[in-house]
């Protein structure tokens, strides 16, 4: 079960006429926090700890709920799914919020949407922490079409692809909208290429569990991005990676070298 926890109040704003709910909570440098697939802003930032070991260390924490998830507006036409979109979501609200440069957090496809946004806009992420996502960034299509199917079916009894069960068992538990997850899918299974993922100048923290058969190895990866380095996390697969202990305190020595 997700851990109790309390949650932060969420404000909006639109981002080319997409409604996004995010929140903004503690002082200092800004860190913009990106959740994964199926998940929100409060269950993979908030509920594990993130929050809490971020203010800690003297960080301002901002973290949206990505479009078709928790409080966002819900969409259902896989186009509106591009990680390119979803990017600008994340660019969108540093705007509005008067921030021009920032550390970036991402897990999963949060990770794959930090990437497009440092690509992108490079002057807006001034590091990036990728979790959960190796070279699948560049070699793959992300997570595969049976996580809609399972998303779509009548009961959960009737999933029998283990990944699209697992996804289809957290989506009914955050009680999210599966029919904008399962566009989602569809939509934002989009491959970087390597010359892309090569010039991307930023330092990049690229975490990722030792068991995790999601994300692909980290390895490859930091080898194309020329400030890349790996954090292995050490016995754990996708989802239980999120909030462990090794991937904060990675997370934060790395905050501290690049700020040193």
């Amino acid at each position: 079960m997700i851990a109790s926890s309390s949650r932060l109040p969420k404000h909006r704003f639109s981002s080319d006429g997409v409604e996004i709910a995010y929140f903004d909570t503690g002082e200092g440098d800004p860190v913009l926090c990106i959740h994964g697939f199926a998940s929100n802003a409060h269950i993979n930032w908030t509920y594990p700890g993130w929050v809490d070991t971020l203010t800690r260390a003297g960080r301002r924490v901002i973290a949206l709920d990505n479009r078709g998830h928790g409080d966002s507006e819900k969409l259902y036409d896989p186009a509106a799914y591009h990680t390119t979109l979803m990017a600008e979501d994340a660019r969108a609200l540093l705007d509005h919020l008067g921030i021009e440069s920032t550390v970036v957090l991402g897990y999963s496809m949060g990770s794959r949407i930090t990437a497009f946004l440092a690509h992108r806009h490079p002057g807006r992420v001034r590091a990036a922490i990728m979790g959960g996502l190796g070279i699948k960034l560049v070699d793959g299509v992300g997570l595969p079409e049976s996580i809609a199917e399972a998303l779509e079916a009548e009961t959960l009894e009737e999933v029998t692809d283990p990944q699209g069960r697992m996804f289809r068992a957290f989506a009914m538990q955050t009680q999210s909208d599966r029919r904008a997850l399962a566009a989602c899918i569809r939509g934002s299974r989009n491959l970087m290429s390597r010359e892309e993922a090569a010039a991307i100048a930023c330092p990049v923290l690229i975490a990722v569990g030792t068991k995790d058969e999601i994300a692909g190895v980290p390895e490859p990866l930091a080898a194309i991005i020329p400030k890349g380095e790996v954090l292995s996390i050490p016995d754990r697969d996708h989802m239980p990676a999120v909030g462990d202990k090794v991937f904060k305190a990675g997370a934060l020595a790395f905050l501290a070298r690049i700020a040193a």
